[in-house]
């Protein structure tokens, strides 16, 4: 059955009696039109196909650019093309409209993109031309050459959004194809209504992102655990590179949300921390009490920042998991380690409250990655990040309390490699990779540090106590020589600190810390 005309505000329609002539180079028929029985015109269809790999980024500019890339990604061919101007705004609407009610591809014009390739390989029957800057194109393509006649129908875009002018009846009679099973990524604060327009007319699924990264957006996480996709079709470099891509999409079809919210760590939420350890008072607050009442107490702390800031306060534990020992112990490492029976009570209690939880390490002079790996069960839960402890890391000769430790680069980044690894295996929402700091020498060679793994949110925590002009040193010295814009926090000390911060002279630090924590 034909589709019946758009109705809206009467416009001049201009059938033009136009040879269109576009190169030569189509390598794909169009689909033979669905004969009828009943005496009615054949009713034809556009083919849809999917992307050759399962993820593909278009790194094509918004516009016309996007718009030929994306018609070339989703259509072999098609009966019908719609074409306008790319800086003629009210026709680009109209082709979007109309062309999804035909189930047809919109290409643009502009200075510099020539739509003719692709109209050519898309074999179309007719070429419907919206405003008048369209039509002049297809007039020019049509004295350029003379064979190969395509018909070109003119006519003029709608002056009032969603009013749409009658299609002229010789058009072929179309129907929407039979969708490919792809999903279309949408970055929302980009403008390209002709590529969304040809998505949505040959049946993609349309996931809008507010951004780039699906993980950030909640509304995208929620949609894409709904719908899992299949094949990805992701307008815009800046979704790229198309592995990166597809592992967030993994993670986001997942739909496991962090405390606070979506599946990115920084910047979309601040902690607020108890530090300790259970049941041992000297090492904490967080040892103070028991289990409930820590959470309740954690709660009330972060409900104080919650005026100050801009994202969400989560409220959260530092569980300090390996305790440095003045003996080296039975494995001559000079550190405790807890045990994951005796930490799960806490860890799972917590989570199940809505905090996050941070396992700390005080290696003495065990290798970081090795002692993380110890707490792989409790790491592979969602709300639960690592934090390092370099203070505590002793050379061969060194024992605790005689110095101040410290750790290399390069051991910091094996153990985050191997963090980001498991996150990655388990499609866990990103990790928070917390490392310590109040003095420098306690991460050498720190402009080495990997700041860019795209599982983990690297923190680097400032540590210092004493009096405020000594901890606003310390915090000069930290800001000026971390590696690139990483995300800082800062600790509040009970009785080492004269006075204790409030949470709003705390807040007032530039830049504001992330992550505030309390011992």
């Amino acid at each position: 059955m034909r589709n019946l005309p758009i109705r809206g505000r009467p416009l001049i329609l201009v059938t033009l009696v136009l040879a269109l002539v576009f190169p030569a180079g189509c390598t794909e028929p169009a689909e033979s039109p669905t004969p009828s029985t009943t005496g009615e015109p054949p009713v034809h269809r556009a083919q849809a196909q999917r992307p050759p790999r399962p993820t593909t980024v278009l790194a094509a500019r918004p516009g016309a650019e996007a718009a030929i890339a994306t018609s070339a990604a989703l259509l072999r061919s098609a009966p019908v093309a719609v074409l306008a101007a790319e800086r003629d705004r009210d026709g680009v609407a109209t082709a979007g409209t109309i062309a999804e009610r035909l189930g047809a591809p919109v290409l643009l014009t502009a200075t510099g993109v020539d739509p003719g390739p692709e109209l050519a390989r898309l074999d179309p029957r007719a070429v419907l031309a919206i405003g008048s800057r369209a039509q002049r194109v297809a007039r020019a393509q049509q004295e350029r050459k003379q064979e190969g006649a395509v018909p070109v129908f003119g006519i003029e875009p709608a002056g009032d959004p969603g009013s749409v002018p009658e299609l002229p009846a010789e058009l072929p009679v179309t129907a929407a194809p039979e969708p490919a099973g792809v999903t279309v990524l949408v970055d929302q604060g980009r403008d390209d209504p002709a590529a969304v327009a040809t998505a949505r007319a040959v049946g993609a699924t349309i996931v809008p992102v507010h951004g780039t990264d699906p993980r950030a957006d909640p509304a995208a996480i929620e949609a894409l655990h709904a719908d899992p996709p299949g094949a990805v079709l992701a307008l815009g470099k800046e979704f790229g590179p198309a592995e990166r891509l597809r592992a967030r999409l993994e993670v986001a079809a997942k739909g496991t949300r962090l405390p606070g919210g979506g599946q990115v760590m920084l910047p979309g939420r601040r902690l607020v921390c108890l530090y300790g350890h259970p049941g041992a008072p000297s090492l904490g607050v967080l040892g103070e009490q028991g289990v409930g009442a820590s959470i309740e107490r954690a709660r009330r702390m972060a409900a104080k920042y919650e005026p100050l800031s801009r994202v969400p306060v989560v409220p959260a534990f530092e569980i300090i998991a390996t305790v440095a020992h003045g003996e080296p112990g039975p494995d001559g490492d000079y550190s405790g380690e807890s045990s994951v029976a005796s930490l799960r009570p806490w860890v799972e209690r917590a989570g199940a409250a809505g905090l996050y939880v941070l396992l700390d390490l005080q290696p003495g002079r065990a290798d970081l990655a090795a002692q993380a790996r110890r707490y792989e069960p409790l790491l592979r839960l969602p709300h639960v990040g690592l934090a390092i402890d370099p203070e505590w890391k002793l050379g061969p000769d060194q024992l605790p309390l005689q110095q101040v430790g410290g750790v290399d680069a390069a051991e910091i980044n094996r153990t985050s490699a191997w963090l980001a690894e498991l996150t990655a295996e388990h499609d866990l929402p990103q990790k928070l990779f917390v490392v310590h700091q109040f003095r420098l020498s306690m991460i050498r060679n720190e402009s080495a540090l990997v700041t860019d793994r795209d599982e983990l949110s690297l923190l680097i925590h400032m540590d210092g106590q004493g009096s405020t002009g000594q901890k606003d040193a310390t915090w000069r010295a930290v800001v000026g020589a971390r590696p690139g814009e990483v995300p800082l926090g800062w600790k509040n000390f009970y009785d080492e600190d004269h006075p204790m911060l409030t949470p709003e002279q705390t807040m007032s630090r530039r830049p504001t810390p992330m992550m505030i924590s309390y011992q």
